[in-house]
């Protein structure tokens, strides 16, 4: 079944995207939650007129995500945690701390856009984090876990 996203949705596409997808999953989940649309010829058509629209605007915002992350890849954090006389963190560090750091820093990024490697981090020490700023625009930003 063919379909075309309204939103951005994790692991399966972004706004916009015409996708196949097992008839269950668009007919049971994306069309009755208003995800998606079914993808008819006419929806087709009416589809690629708005794209041809929307290009120049989407360039626009893919330029300033460029920036952002241009200006994102200097970027060093430090976050503080509370931890053991072995290294340990107690509790862990997680997306929710990297998008405050950041919102100190002057950056407002949602904490859905950044992903580390692990779900949560419990060791002090340097790892990375991806930040997706666009669909075709994302950056790795180095981090710092620290003693408190």
């Amino acid at each position: 079944m063919e379909v075309i996203l309204k939103q951005d949705i994790q692991d399966v596409g972004h706004k916009n995207d015409i996708i196949t997808v097992k008839n269950g999953y668009g007919r049971n989940y994306l069309i009755p939650k208003g995800l998606a649309i079914l993808a008819t010829p006419s929806a087709k058509k009416m589809h690629e007129e708005n794209i041809r629209q929307r290009a120049h605007k989407e360039e626009k915002i893919k330029n300033e995500a460029q920036e952002i992350a241009n200006k994102l890849e200097k970027v060093s954090l430090s976050i503080g945690a509370k931890t053991s006389s072995t290294g340990k963190i107690f509790g862990s560090v997680n997306t929710i701390q990297i998008a405050e750091a950041l919102k100190v820093e002057g950056y407002k990024i949602e904490r859905k856009n950044i992903s580390i490697p692990e779900d949560q981090i419990k060791e002090i020490g340097k790892y990375t984090a991806s930040i997706k700023l666009h669909k075709e625009v994302s950056v790795e930003i180095e981090f710092e876990i620290i003693a408190e």
